[in-house]
């Protein structure tokens, strides 16, 4: 029986946490120039390794430009605004991010579309000027690019990555091109949504339908659709997830957690 694999992009293809965190931060400058003259070069190197421990949190990339913000007033108080940085840490920021990030967005007046518009900008900007260095800042996890070239089962993206950078990072680390049509980036809809979708496509009846994920709360919420209940759901264990999530994955009997090896030779 012939396999339909949806993959996420951002911790099960791409470790881009180098590359999204320096566009966080540039495009943090822009939105609040103020608050940034005080960020010397020290702190945004420290900004920068924070952001890794971080962003298993993010979902949407403009989450990125609140973590850098709330990283600043975290260290600097003379610029807090936000009532949730005072004797926050990061570990505080992976356990309550759920909670802490609908006070930021009021606290600091933010609109959702005009950060995820600022943050394509600068990526575009930045693609534009100096494409190797973009490129470069992004790496595909090891064995991901042979995978894809020679993967014998149908191959999907499902990401919340607006698709042009996902189709250029393809293009340019692996050589690969996924169909437009194959591609579904953010403006698709939430994944549950566009999981029903691939499944109720004619063309796609009686496969085996596989979702490979590196966020628990993505798997969970496909978990409480009854109408997925016939995919098969892992948790890449490579990707941009806590030992805590990982644990807790392991009980779950829907979830498999899944390793790099593991997911290179199953897609071929």
């Amino acid at each position: 029986m012939e396999d339909l694999y949806a993959l996420d992009f951002d911790g099960v293809i791409c470790d881009s946490c180098g590359e999204s965190s320096v566009s966080a931060l540039k495009a943090a400058k822009v939105r609040w120039p103020t608050l940034f003259h005080k960020v010397d070069s020290s702190l945004e190197d420290w900004i920068v390794d924070q952001m890794h421990i971080v962003r298993p949190v993010v979902e949407t990339g403009y989450e990125n430009l609140l973590l850098v913000r709330l990283l600043v007033e975290m260290r600097i108080p003379s610029v807090r605004v936000s009532s949730v940085a005072e004797g926050l840490t990061v570990e505080g920021i992976l356990e309550k991010w759920f909670k802490i990030k609908p006070v930021l967005m009021e606290e600091w007046n933010e609109d959702k579309d005009f950060l995820i518009d600022l943050f394509g900008k600068i990526r575009d900007e930045w693609m534009d000027n100096d494409l190797t260095t973009w490129i470069g800042a992004n790496r595909l996890y090891p064995g991901v690019s042979d995978a894809l070239k020679f993967a014998s089962a149908k191959l999907y993206i499902v990401t919340t990555k607006q698709s042009r950078f996902a189709e250029a990072l393809l293009r340019e680390l692996a050589g690969v091109t996924i169909p437009p049509e194959r591609m579904y980036g953010l403006g698709s809809g939430p994944k549950v949504k566009v999981l029903k979708q691939l499944q109720n496509m004619p063309a796609h009846k009686g496969l085996t339908l596989h979702f490979v994920e590196d966020r628990l709360a993505t798997l969970k919420n496909v978990i409480k659709e009854p109408e997925l209940d016939q995919w098969n759901l892992y948790l890449g264990d490579w990707g941009y997830n806590t030992h805590k999530e990982r644990e807790e994955a392991a009980g779950i009997s829907r979830i498999k957690i899944i390793q790099l090896s593991d997911f290179s030779n199953k897609l071929k």
